[in-house]
């Protein structure tokens, strides 16, 4: 049965999207069965992996809403190791129907329920807000992964989503972990950046992952291309992180509950 990851964080820019497709495209690379679920609106994942988030017939918006099942809407990218299910700005009419649903936010589990025993991971690129569409993946999921910019206000806005998690355990997910803490787009020549790191490591000793992802072009220049930096330059730096990061998950590393 997959184990479910959610890539959450109500910042935007801090590398979600970038986390979810390389993750996904990294855990495939160890031969791992990998289902890569896109959720935003934006359909940025959809389009990193070079399906046309414009020219889809079923979308994770009519899983949501119960009018496709989920094998009918995944897709699979003969360049890629990996499974998806589409996103594109549909996803906005699942987030006002599922508010209007009783019980909307178990909308996701239930549909990745009919599909968990036909991958090892899924993992789902969230939103950069706490909305409906958020918190159906966290109470789909087993564990969270939280990437975040070593920056001013990080801190206060990782409180903010730890607090949501703690929320959603207490009542709708009493399995839900903290996957981990990932440092993106990091620039050891920023003293800041060095600073958010250091307290990063002091708050949250056992939660933050030994990988940090630099800043790099190969990485930045992959989705313009389709594809994961993994297939893009797979000797680049931001390819080998995502590698690195890839084992952390497999062994379990910074597992804990918030």
């Amino acid at each position: 049965m997959a184990r479910i990851l959610a890539i959450a964080n109500q910042k935007g820019g801090v590398g979600k999207t970038t986390t979810a497709v390389n993750l996904a495209a990294s855990l495939a690379a160890t031969k791992k069965r990998v289902l890569l679920v896109d959720i935003d609106a934006q359909g940025n994942a959809t389009m990193g992996v070079g399906v046309d988030k414009d020219d889809l017939e079923l979308t994770g918006c009519d899983v949501l809403l119960g009018e496709a099942t989920m094998a009918d809407a995944i897709v699979a990218p003969r360049t890629l190791g990996f499974s998806l299910l589409p996103s594109n700005t549909d996803m906005t009419a699942a987030e006002v129907g599922l508010r209007q649903q009783k019980g909307g936010e178990k909308a996701l589990a239930q549909a990745l329920a009919g599909v968990q025993d036909d991958f090892d991971y899924i993992v789902i690129d969230c939103p950069p807000a706490l909305s409906m569409l958020t918190v159906n993946a966290l109470v789909a999921a087993d564990g969270v992964m939280i990437p975040m910019q070593c920056e001013y206000y990080a801190l206060e806005g990782l409180s903010a989503l730890l607090d949501t998690i703690r929320k959603v355990r207490a009542v709708l997910n009493p399995r839900l972990e903290i996957e981990g803490v990932l440092r993106t787009m990091f620039d050891p020549r920023n003293n800041l950046a060095n600073e958010v790191s250091a307290q990063l490591l002091a708050h949250f000793p056992d939660q933050v992952y030994r990988t940090i992802v630099p800043r790099n072009v190969r990485l930045a220049e992959a989705p313009s291309h389709g594809l994961p930096a993994f297939d893009y330059d797979s000797q680049s730096k931001g390819a080998q992180a995502y590698l690195a990061l890839a084992g952390e998950v497999l062994r379990g590393s910074g597992r804990k509950a918030a």
